[in-house]
């Protein structure tokens, strides 16, 4: 029990604290700021280490868990391998709760912050034969004229990077805004300064908006969001590892994404513009192409159903040259001197796994089919020079998984079948077949092997100065890879180093004099090339 002497000490304590709080300086908005500011550093910092750890330790749990299933260890250590995985399971989970709570205190921070992103992609490296630069690229094979890829692994020569810039808002009635910008750059020279190599270009530049207040009493557009300006379809999709786009929608127009029909109908709509450039009329130096799509996903976006009609009135137009003295009936023509479509149409049927087939990963298939201006099935309406009469059929198998705790697969398959695209007659057809194979060695260091086999019977009927080509070509690829940690198939950055070896058909020789097939010292008989590239994204 105190005494009543010291009662006068603590009123005194507190009168001086009082006044001692009461004279210190307000802080200032900037010092505020910089103190959140250094909290939210400390936060970030903690969350990102639980989540390594947490990372770390799920991955501990499956390889125990494979390594039981497999059965590889005797089985008077079964008792005690199933108790370290409880142990270890339990400590991921208390990490990973750990994570969320901190992972939540970091959002409600970044709430406060000015929604600024910032994303990119960039790939570069060098390649050699050994006695000058290598030759190469994903399309190098003759059917890569029409988009049969062969596979990048150890075999890209260039040095591209995409840079995305986004700001994102959110309004006083929950409607909220998002600006992104990108710029894209693509060289094939090793130099360090390339300006005047350089395509440096705006990829994409639109506004977007979602959650809009107005739409939430409506039940199909309470999920929908609306853009407009110079895009890339948020739903398009490649195999990466093949460099060959499924289907790739961008131009320039408008739509609306996430409209919900039903719990199990999704639908996207949108209206682009393209243009097949300057084709050296008088009065068409621009003609244009639009491109009308619907693209529809059911039974949770397992099944995707996505047509496109393409229109375009300019691209068969009547040249109007004053300098000849031509009739007003002469027609623009293609580079083989026929006449080029003025529409066509494109579909996509497709079905996609979340899983391969129970298994870690996943697995696509598409079936495309395009005509007229839609016979180019990868880059809807990007091919100003097809006929009426152009038909394509192209099919496409692809995912990955685990083999096992060391191994991981990627295997694709496409083939197609085009006629009557430039030429009357003209028939191209394909089939490729690709795999990548990757081995952990350690959590930084992996093997990866690329295999590609591609057959193929090109009937070019001379347009662009092609010929025919009917062969087949090869291609294997060991790479040395490092990485920041492994076991994820699309973990990024890599440092590779190569070597490629490459052999085709002496019938595949002389397709072009253009193309790399049908340039001296690149011919049939086996091509070794080496080389070293870096790949990132974020």
């Amino acid at each position: 029990m105190h005494s009543a002497a010291c009662r006068p000490w603590a009123g005194f304590s507190l009168l001086f604290l009082s006044t001692h709080l009461l004279a210190a300086p307000a802080l200032s908005v900037e010092e505020r700021l910089a103190r959140l500011e250094a909290r939210t550093t400390v936060a970030e910092a903690r969350a990102a280490a639980a989540e390594a750890d947490a990372a770390r330790l799920r991955k501990e749990v499956e390889q125990l868990h494979r390594q039981v299933a497999l059965g590889g260890l005797p089985v008077d250590t079964q008792p005690s391998l199933s108790a370290r995985v409880a142990q270890v399971e339990a400590r991921q989970q208390s990490l990973e709760s750990r994570t969320s709570t901190l992972a939540s205190s970091v959002d409600s921070i970044e709430d406060l912050k000015d929604g600024f992103s910032f994303g990119a992609y960039a790939r570069s490296g060098m390649m050699t034969d050994g006695t000058g630069a290598g030759r190469g690229g994903p399309n190098v094979t003759p059917a890569g004229s029409i988009g049969g890829s062969v596979g990048r692994l150890g075999n890209e020569v260039d040095t591209y990077v995409e840079a995305k810039f986004s700001k994102e808002t959110q309004a006083e009635n929950g409607t909220r805004a998002k600006y992104m910008f990108a710029i894209a750059d693509g060289v094939e020279t090793p130099n360090d300064w390339t300006s005047g190599d350089s395509s440096l270009n705006v990829r994409q530049v639109y506004a977007e908006l979602s959650h809009l207040a107005s739409f939430q009493d409506i039940p199909m557009l309470r999920d929908a969001s609306i853009w407009a300006g110079k895009r890339f379809d948020r739903d398009n999709y490649d195999i990466h590892w093949l460099d060959r786009g499924i289907v790739f929608l961008a131009g320039t127009g408008g739509g609306i994404y996430d409209v919900r029909p039903t719990d199990d109908w999704r639908l996207n709509a949108s209206l682009m513009s393209r243009s097949y450039g300057d084709f050296g009329t008088e009065t068409n130096k621009d003609i244009r192409t639009y491109v009308a799509t619907l693209n529809q996903y059911f039974d949770d976006d397992r099944w995707q159903l996505m047509l496109s009609a393409i229109s375009s009135g300019q691209n068969n137009a009547k040249l109007n040259s004053e300098k000849r003295k031509e009739s007003d009936e002469d027609s623009r023509v293609n580079k083989a001197g026929f006449s080029p479509a003025e529409k066509g149409w494109h579909g996509m049927f497709a079905y996609h796994r979340p899983d391969f087939f129970g298994g870690e990963g996943f697995f696509k298939t598409a079936l495309l089919y395009g005509k007229g201006l839609g016979g180019e099935v990868n880059t809807i309406g990007g091919d100003g020079e097809l006929l009426d009469e152009a038909e394509t059929l192209r099919l496409a198998i692809y995912g990955h998984t685990r083999l096992n705790a060391d191994w991981r697969i990627a295997p694709a398959l496409i083939t197609e079948k085009s006629k009557n695209r430039y030429v009357p007659n003209d028939d191209y057809n394909y089939l490729t077949f690709n795999v990548r194979l990757a081995n952990e060695l350690t959590s930084n260091f992996e093997m990866l092997y690329e295999f590609t086999w591609q057959t193929m019977d090109l009937d070019a009927r001379g347009y662009d100065g092609r010929q025919t080509a009917n062969g087949d070509f090869w291609k294997i690829t060991f790479a040395p890879t490092f990485k920041a940690q492994t076991g994820e198939f699309f973990t990024r950055p890599e440092l590779r180093l190569f070597a490629t070896y490459m052999n085709w058909s002496k019938d595949l020789d002389n397709f072009s004099t253009t193309d790399d097939f049908g340039q001296m010292g690149f011919k049939s008989g086996g091509v070794w090339q080496l080389g070293v590239q870096m790949e990132t994204w974020f």
